[in-house]
C-alpha cells in the first residue's frame, strides 16, 4: 500500500467483528461504532474473535478498498 498524504491514523475497532461484513457492513461499523468520519484519510482496523484474521478498510481517492490478512499459525 501507498500513502502519499505522508501521516495515516489507524483507528482499531475496540470488540471483535464479524469478518463476512465487507464494504458495507464495515463502513457501517465506522459510522456507528467508532462514530467517525470514513473520507478523513484514517485506515480501519478489525479484527475478530479468535485474532486470526485482521481487514483494513480505508479510503483512496477513487473509492474504499479493504486488505485481508489470515493468520495461518500464531496470533
Amino acid at each position: 500500500m501507498f500513502f502519499p498524504e505522508g501521516r495515516i491514523r489507524v483507528h482499531l475497532y475496540g470488540q471483535s467483528c464479524d469478518m463476512r461484513k465487507f464494504f458495507d457492513g464495515l463502513q457501517a461499523v465506522v459510522r456507528h461504532g467508532l462514530l467517525a468520519d470514513l473520507i478523513d484519510g484514517g485506515l480501519y482496523v478489525f479484527i475478530n474473535q479468535r485474532a486470526t484474521q485482521i481487514r483494513v478498510l480505508y479510503y483512496s481517492r477513487s473509492g474504499f478498498c479493504i486488505s485481508a490478512k489470515r493468520l495461518e499459525a500464531g496470533r
